[in-house]
């Protein structure tokens, strides 16, 4: 029995221990190789399915991952410096200065020589936020006051 098992395994591809037999007394009239094949045909003998490990909770927790959950403290590895590199949050804090200094000039806020400079000094690292520029802005009265537009009352 043990050699048709063996047998078996050799044609299924797969181990002894996932060789299942059915009917025993049709197993061991067989023969040949081809009696065992013609068995496997039939369903006698049935190769089990390997028991592997479910993809599902992994899944979920990808998904969680996703909208950003599971970043806690104990789930980090590296530090703030690794997670978040110094090019990116170089581009986080220039971009929106840039972004403010060429809004002030195309407002008519700023003028174009101080906002040249100023958008030099961005580049140079000189600011750490919008409120550190616009606190530089008004110390060195490079802000102009904006102008109050006078609606006319045509009284309609």
């Amino acid at each position: 029995m043990s050699n048709i098992k063996q047998t078996a395994a050799d044609i299924l591809k797969c181990g002894t221990s996932r060789v299942k037999i059915l009917d025993n007394k049709q197993v061991e009239e067989a023969i040949t190789r081809q009696d065992i094949r013609n068995l496997i045909r039939k369903g006698v003998i049935v190769k089990v399915q390997k028991k592997g490990t479910s993809k599902a909770y992994s899944k979920i927790i990808l998904k969680q991952k996703a909208k950003g959950r599971r970043g806690g403290l104990g789930n980090r590895r590296g530090t703030y410096k690794t997670r978040n590199p110094k090019k990116a949050l170089w581009i986080k804090t220039v971009r929106p200065l840039r972004r403010l200094v060429k809004d002030l000039v195309d407002g008519g806020q700023l003028e174009k020589q101080s906002g040249k400079h100023v958008y030099r000094m961005v580049k140079g690292g000189a600011f750490r936020s919008k409120s550190h520029l616009l606190y530089y802005l008004k110390d060195h009265n490079l802000l102009k006051k904006r102008e109050v537009k006078k609606i006319k009352n045509k009284g309609i």
